[in-house]
């Protein structure tokens, strides 16, 4: 009887050690599945619902015909042809002053009158001068008479001649006066003087600056006005040495406001420099703006865009392109079977698909030339042979990755 029983529990306790041991197992084999899912932290799998709702969809690397450019930075300059101080020619006191900055005014176009006493002499003279010429014209038409009929000197008739030559000359001499003072001659002939001389602006443009004010004294080395025409801004651009040989006159470059980089500017290459600037190996390139010149003025830093020659290169669409921790990646289809059933735009159609989803891996690459929607890959780990990637909803697989990533970490 006692031999019963020890069997007895000897049986019960196998039986109770074999359904610990397949527990064991079974939780064994479900941990190892688990670790076995998260031992990829650059892999992820999106079932098919997912995929749909999200509207995720895969293509292929792409050869593309991109037009390579170069980055540089600059300046907007204005030629010194195109710039000008207004001074006046004589000293006075500015009697009037009719343009601020901001306003456009015309080559000619009176911008400051400047009164001085003084004026009224040069006038003055030169309406002496031209009685006295009157009168040595007519002396010398009579010494002719006189000579001709023996009755006078030659040496009068020359003495008469040198008069007239010697007022001919001072009346020459008070005309360009009047003229760089801005009267005609021939307007003082019937005697009324001039008090005030009118400034102009000796080019077209814009005036920046105005330097004076009413009553102000002013003399030849005072700026009254600095006025700018934009007709022909430009840039100077610093590209170094290396990337010169790229460059030649024509090329396309398109520009923006380092302070405003939300419009852009057409300019064209018409000049390469021949010498460095300075120390940093860089030399100037000039480039003139094309189109709308709107909101630029001298001397504002631009960031550009030098467009070189078109290349064929491994291309994919911009959204196809991560940025994950400085490093930018694509993620390619790694399911073998996801792969061969599922094409970018087709519905889902067969059950074990559905079941298994597709999985992804992330793939580390290096940006080139964007150009048309599509930007240059230097993939920087190998991958398949026409492996499907990412090209719509990469930014969903990042973020699903990510926060895999750490929710595995904890």
């Amino acid at each position: 009887m006692r031999t019963n029983i020890i069997i007895t529990a000897l049986c019960v306790g196998a039986l109770w050690l074999t359904a610990c041991t397949g527990s064991s197992k079974q939780e064994a084999e479900a941990e190892s599945h688990e670790e076995h899912a998260h031992e990829n932290p650059n892999t992820v799998t999106f079932s098919q619902e997912q995929i749909k709702t999200i509207g995720l969809t895969t293509g292929s690397i792409e050869t593309k015909q991109l037009t390579a450019a170069l980055k540089t930075n600059g300046l907007l300059r204005v030629p010194n042809q195109n710039k000008a101080i207004v001074n006046s020619l004589y000293n006075g006191v500015v009697k009037s002053l009719l343009v601020q900055p901001g306003n456009t005014v015309r080559k000619g176009q009176v911008i400051a009158t400047i009164g001085n006493p003084a004026f009224a002499q040069s006038q003055s003279e030169y309406l002496a001068v031209m009685t006295r010429i009157r009168l040595a014209e007519q002396e010398v038409t009579r010494q002719r008479e006189l000579t001709a009929g023996n009755a006078g000197a030659l040496k009068n008739l020359q003495a008469a001649e040198a008069e007239y030559k010697t007022l001919q000359t001072q009346q020459s001499n008070l005309s360009q006066q009047l003229r760089m003072m801005g009267i005609e001659p021939a307007s003082l002939s019937n005697g009324k003087l001039v008090s005030e001389l009118a400034v102009r602006s000796p080019i077209n443009g814009v005036v920046s600056e105005v330097g004076v004010q009413m009553g102000s004294y002013v003399d030849l080395t005072t700026p009254i006005a600095d006025i700018v025409d934009n007709s022909q801004l430009h840039l100077d651009l610093f590209v170094y040495e290396k990337d010169l040989a790229k460059l030649r006159n024509g090329q396309v470059i398109h520009f923006t406001l380092t302070n405003n980089p939300g419009k852009e500017y057409d300019a064209e290459i018409f000049s390469l420099g021949s010498t460095f600037e300075g120390e940093a190996k860089a030399v100037s390139v000039h480039a003139r703006v094309k189109g709308d010149k709107a909101g630029l003025i001298d001397g504002m830093s631009i960031i550009a865009i030098i467009s070189l020659e078109k290349a064929s290169v491994p291309a994919v669409p911009n959204d196809a392109i991560v940025n994950y921790q400085g490093q930018d990646f694509v993620f390619i289809v790694t399911d073998a079977h996801a792969e061969a059933e599922h094409h970018e735009g087709e519905e889902p159609h067969d059950h074990q698909e559905e079941k298994n989803g597709m999985t992804f891996e992330k793939i580390p690459v290096v940006r080139g030339t964007t150009d048309v929607g599509y930007t240059e890959i230097t993939l920087l780990k190998d991958i398949p042979a026409n492996a499907k990637i990412v090209v719509k909803g990469a930014f969903f697989v990042l973020a699903k990755m990510t926060n895999a990533g750490e929710a595995h970490a904890h």
